[in-house]
């Protein structure tokens, strides 16, 4: 039987249901910022994107829900977070070329210490820019230090120098600050944003930002 434009959109759509709740069942009790509800904004901000600058919706939402399911901070391995994504999609239907590039996507997007390359598609380039637009503002602030008591990383430490280069086994172990982070990752997303709309975002959010950290420095020193 040939599927109508109709039933194929319903198919994605049940999809897309199904898989928000496998990925609050795997991510729901996640105590370290990359929560249901870091899912839930960073999908929001993929359909925002995609609605200004195009590209295949269907899988561009299916990468933002997944793309923590196979993060390698929360699993054993990138190896072992990337086969939860692969059994989950073997499960569902979706044409083999979506299943392609929803996983390439995934295992292309994330910062990796700078040291991954550019991502090749349109699709790609929304769901890294809306994954990044959650690490740069007011709510990236909080998912800092959250992140940072969860891996019991002290807030601020004068006497441990920010990274201006690493590997990426040296940014995921080496030993680090909550504030370092803001220097070695967060206040350089800014100039990695792809897509136009995005980059407009990212302006206003990395001002506020920059002007925290810089109050931060402040206080700290006790100048105010």
């Amino acid at each position: 039987m040939t599927t109508t434009p109709n039933s194929t959109e319903q198919i994605q759509e049940q999809v897309i249901q199904d898989t928000a709740q496998f990925v609050k069942s795997v991510l729901s009790e996640d105590t370290s910022g990359h929560d249901w509800w870091h899912i839930h904004r960073v999908v929001q901000m993929t359909e925002r994107i995609t609605a200004t600058e195009g590209g295949n919706r269907f899988v561009a939402v299916m990468a933002a829900l997944l793309h923590d399911v196979a993060d390698e901070k929360l699993n054993v391995s990138k190896e072992a977070g990337m086969r939860k994504v692969t059994d989950w999609l073997d499960t569902q239907s979706i044409p083999p070329a979506d299943v392609e590039h929803i996983i390439e996507i995934i295992a292309t997007m994330s910062y990796n210490g700078g040291n991954n390359p550019p991502v090749r598609t349109l699709e790609g380039q929304i769901v890294q820019d809306a994954d990044r637009l959650d690490a740069i503002g007011a709510i990236s602030i909080a998912r800092v230090f959250v992140y940072s008591g969860h891996t019991g990383r002290p807030i601020h430490d004068p006497d441990i120098p920010v990274r201006t280069s690493m590997t990426s086994e040296q940014y995921r172990n080496e030993k680090s600050t909550a504030i370092n982070h803001f220097h070695e990752k967060l206040l350089k997303l800014k100039d990695m944003i792809n897509t136009p709309s995005a980059r407009i975002i990212a302006e206003e959010r990395h001002q506020y930002m920059q002007e925290y950290v810089d109050r931060f420095y402040k206080e700290w020193n006790g100048e105010i």
